[in-house]
């Protein structure tokens, strides 16, 4: 019973009754001018070009979201659109929405209407004249058991609004919600929300990655050199990396604060220079071959080239320690290739879990090139080739 009389203390039962009343109130108007059936007829036909208006659809949208769904604009639900009419499509489902919900008003107006009339009627039985009559269904006498058949009318009543405002909401949902151009926009900008959140975190794993494995080098290195003078150098690479990463996390950190901050401002290949100084300064002798113009290398392959060398260099530091590292950047026939070798070396394990090499297959692949990490005549070589067209 308690399941069965719960709709009834929802309030969107009641704001569903309203917005199919609402749905034959200007028809109505003009009953009160003059009573002719064909009023309706009319007011059906006159809905037609009404719904060619594409702001209509955002309209009824809004009305729908807030009396149908009980969410706002800026809350609501969104399968029942509030966008204006893009095709010819969403207007046709527009027309059939507007003619079905003039229909189902006046039809779920009028039973109520009369359900109530015929409560009074009923409530007033044993007590009027026979000439007092108030609904359309005649009760002959003055019975008390005319009493006894309220609850079936209320009941009747409460089930003609519980069912219509059911039956306008699934029409709603299914003439008022995204068409499949829509839901597939939505898709894609759902993917591109999913893409983004993978690429920031990249983004973090990169740049605090690199910052923290060269502080962490750097500051072992100088308490086991005990040479103040190395250990002012060490510090300075510290706190060079340390407020290039703080740049890193604060822009990072505004492109998730403003969704249409452009990422222009992200380091490409041509600011690789303070990557490896970075990594000299941190004990490593790093040898750099460059072929090609850099500059005509496009952002997002420039980009994300300065990321896979960003963590390239930081698994040099990471595990090989102060090793040699060779650095090949070339851009030939149309193709970046970025080359990582370092001496295998078994002096510093580290800890890494392959998340980072992992990173770097999946940015290549991101771009349509491909990437091989492991070990290769006694080095370790990372090697990307990404198009650049």
């Amino acid at each position: 019973m308690v399941r069965l009389l719960r709709p009834f203390g929802r309030a969107v039962t009641y704001t569903r009754w309203l917005h199919l009343g609402i749905s034959i109130v200007w028809p109505s108007l003009w009953l009160f001018v003059r009573e002719e059936w064909w009023i309706w007829v009319v007011a059906a036909v006159a809905l037609a070009p009404a719904a060619l208006v594409p702001a209509m659809r955002t309209v009824e949208g809004l009305q729908a979201r807030l009396l149908l769904t009980g969410h706002r604009h800026d809350q609501g639900s969104t399968d029942i659109v509030v966008a204006p009419s893009r095709s010819w499509s969403d207007r046709g489902r527009l027309v059939v929405w507007l003619e079905a919900r003039l229909l189902l008003g006046y039809v779920t107006t009028m039973l109520s209407a009369q359900l109530l009339f015929a409560t009074l009627d009923l409530v007033s039985a044993p007590f009027r004249r026979d000439s007092e009559r108030v609904g359309p269904i005649p009760f002959e006498g003055h019975h008390w058991w005319h009493l006894l058949l309220v609850p079936l009318l209320l009941v009747t009543l409460g089930m003609v609004v519980l069912a219509s405002g059911r039956l306008i909401t699934a029409l709603a949902l299914r003439l008022l919600g995204p068409s499949p151009a829509e839901r597939l926009a939505a898709m894609e900008e759902r993917t591109e929300q999913l893409l983004e959140r993978t690429r920031i975190a990249g983004e973090l794993h990169d740049s605090i990655g690199h910052a923290l494995t060269v502080a962490v080098v750097q500051a072992g290195a100088a308490r086991a050199a005990g040479d103040p003078a190395f250990t002012d150098r060490a510090l300075a690479a510290i706190e060079e990396t340390g407020r290039a990463a703080l740049e890193d996390l604060e822009r990072v950190l505004g492109v998730l604060r403003e969704s249409e901050r452009p990422v222009s401002s992200r380091p490409t290949l041509t600011d690789a220079d303070r990557l490896l100084e970075s990594a000299r300064a941190s004990g490593t002798k790093v040898d750099v071959e460059t072929t090609g113009p850099l500059g005509s290398v496009p952002g997002p392959v420039s980009r994300e080239g300065y990321r896979i060398l960003q963590e390239s260099l930081t698994n040099v530091l990471r595990h090989g320690g102060s090793v040699p590292a060779a650095v090949r950047i070339a851009v030939v026939d149309g193709t970046l290739t970025l080359e990582i070798r370092n001496p295998l070396t078994a002096e510093i394990p580290g800890p890494g879990r392959g998340s980072g090499l992992r990173g770097i297959r999946e940015r290549a692949a991101l771009l349509g090139g491909h990437a091989r990490t492991g070990p290769d005549e006694g080095d370790w070589q990372v090697h990307v080739e990404l198009p650049v067209s």
